[in-house]
């Protein structure tokens, strides 16, 4: 090889992949993996599987599996807080308001067991750690700002109260949920 060539090139393996979204569908796989196997079954390497990356991946973007669950729980409990606002958002009335309510029990949070999982996988949690009791606490004045547009404060705190405790219910119960039944619950706690 001629000196006016220039240097000869160094094969330095693979290129690395430019990959912005990592992050982010680390999270997201953190969270499959807990709606599939639990906590106690989440583990850097099923999340590392199930996002497509590679291990190391996971100390490189989280200081543990403790930081890793936070931001997990933290992006689905934003998701859940942002359906109350999005159903909540285009009540004009009390009428309006408390069919919103329904339709988000019935639709978004009573129909898919994954959200229902998650969110007692997430109870589990904050019953036993400070720091995930503060994420709950965001979460329900979240969801109570939400209902507060259109309902005094203390019908909103039993409104939701009355939506946890339907998911609860919901979680545990074999037989289906009816639509009929929280109408009736919904109505109930708006007429005190």
């Amino acid at each position: 090889m001629s000196e006016a060539a220039g240097p000869a090139r160094v094969d330095r393996g693979p290129a690395r992949r430019y990959d912005p979204d990592r992050r982010q569908r680390i999270i997201a796989a953190c969270l499959d993996v807990i709606a599939e196997r639990g906590v106690a079954g989440t583990s850097h390497r099923r999340v590392a599987a199930a996002a497509d990356v590679p291990l190391g991946s996971m100390t490189y973007h989280f200081a543990g599996m403790a930081e890793l669950l936070q931001e997990a729980f933290g992006a689905f409990t934003g998701t859940v807080a942002a359906t109350f606002e999005r159903r909540m958002a285009p009540a004009t009335d009390e009428e309006s308001a408390r069919a919103a309510v329904v339709a988000l029990i019935c639709d978004d949070l009573l129909g898919v067991d994954r959200e229902l999982v998650l969110t007692h996988e997430l109870y589990t949690l904050a019953a036993r750690e400070e720091s995930y009791r503060e994420l709950t606490n965001a979460w329900m004045r979240a969801s109570r700002a939400a209902l507060e547009r259109h309902f005094d404060p203390a019908t909103a705190r039993i409104l939701d109260a009355l939506i946890e405790g339907l998911t609860i219910h919901r979680a545990l119960d074999t037989v289906p949920h009816d639509r009929a039944l929280v109408v009736d619950a919904v109505e109930r706690a708006c007429a005190g």
